[in-house]
């Protein structure tokens, strides 16, 4: 039991770091609600399970490949860009019924995935620390307890992922309308920087 709770602890660090993806699922949740920003959680978790299965398999060396490391730093700040815009555009928006009305949940979990999917920061961090527990335990465990494992790191994902959904619908209920779209317009600056660091990077890649 221990050992897996350690696995689920290392999940939500995995999870803590303050990072385009915490900060967007805040957003979303003080902006639209709980099942919005829970959504969006369960969007980045799937794209986070692709990521294991690609490091389990061994795929992930073709993600050192320079021309693909290229385009998913490129492709991230498109995405990251976007949605920044998006949050920007919302911030101008009267209240919180129209907030709330402007997107879809599957909107929401469509993000959340595409974010976490393209984001090159999640990628490497996948490959280096998941990368490195397999590594350790590949020789003393089974790929049952592997499995289970990694099933754990998800629950810690999950939990994290729930805790700032609920957490932000929670804090919803207290801000003002023009609180909110000070938090989309923070939001929205915070990923447009981070859109352009990864632009940065990209482009110096090429050269």
């Amino acid at each position: 039991m221990y050992g897996l709770l350690s696995y689920i602890y290392l999940g939500i660090s995995l999870s803590a770091p303050v990072g385009p993806i915490n900060a967007a699922q805040m957003e979303t949740g003080l902006r639209k609600g709980f099942s919005y920003a829970w959504l969006f959680g369960l969007g980045a978790i799937l794209a986070d399970i692709i990521f294991m299965i690609l490091v389990y398999f061994g795929l992930a060396t073709y993600l050192n490949i320079p021309i693909i490391q290229t385009f998913l730093w490129l492709f991230g700040s498109f995405v990251l860009i976007y949605t920044g815009v998006e949050s920007l555009a919302s911030s101008v928006q009267a209240n919180k019924k129209s907030l709330q009305k402007n997107e879809t949940r599957f909107h929401s979990f469509r993000t959340g995935f595409l974010m976490s999917l393209m984001n090159p920061l999640s990628i490497l961090f996948w490959i280096g620390i998941y990368g490195s527990v397999l590594a350790e335990t590949a020789d003393d465990l089974s790929s049952r307890q592997i499995l289970i494992n990694s099933c754990a790191i998800i629950c810690g994902i999950f939990l994290w992922d729930y805790t700032i959904a609920l957490l932000s619908s929670i804090f919803r209920r207290f801000m003002t309308d023009r609180f909110l779209r000070v938090i989309s317009l923070l939001s929205g600056t915070s990923l447009i920087g981070f859109g352009l660091y990864f632009g940065s990077k990209g482009i110096g890649s090429l050269f």
